[in-house]
């Protein structure tokens, strides 16, 4: 049988923060995002299906951490993450190397969440620019969240932004 080329659905994304709480109250209050799952803490304990699971994942050199399950409008799932041992410090932005460069959010009053973001302990990184400033009215800016996680906000959808036949 033929594999479908059907395109997967994105189900969430796990971010590393220095404090699970101040993390919550930035994205739920700031970005508007919902609480699905309160902080909690998982231990490293073989006898439970998490604590195999993560044992799985981040092998034997851990106890315990902090997690935190929030959402988006549309219901993608952001997982939070806090490790008592981890460097707490802000990421170094290196967009060239593999790996996560940034996630992007959409929001048609660009400016008022950047001024959010900035209010709240965020950096702007760049102007509010237009994507196609002769052809459609999109805008995006690069941010950071208080944290030195950089994403991207855009004014319109994805697909939108980038099919040349949109507002045409």
């Amino acid at each position: 049988m033929k594999e479908s080329r059907y395109p997967r659905a994105f189900s969430h994304i796990g971010l590393t923060v220095p404090d699970i709480n101040k993390a919550v109250k930035f994205y739920t209050e700031v970005m508007g995002w919902y609480v699905v799952a309160k902080p909690s803490t998982v231990k490293k304990n073989p006898d439970t299906a998490i604590g195999q699971m993560c044992i799985d994942v981040f092998g034997d050199d851990w106890e315990s951490f902090e997690i935190a399950h929030i959402a988006t409008s549309d219901g993608i799932g952001i997982e939070l993450f806090c490790f008592p041992h981890g460097d707490k410090s802000k990421p170094e932005f290196k967009p060239f190397n593999t790996g996560l460069f940034h996630f992007c959010v959409q929001d048609p009053n660009i400016e008022s969440l950047t001024e959010k973001i900035v209010a709240q302990g965020g950096k702007q990184r760049m102007p509010i620019r237009e994507y196609y400033p002769e052809d459609k009215p999109f805008k995006m800016v690069y941010v950071e969240d208080p944290f030195g996680i950089v994403f991207e906000i855009y004014t319109h959808s994805y697909e939108l932004t980038y099919s040349p036949e949109a507002y045409k």
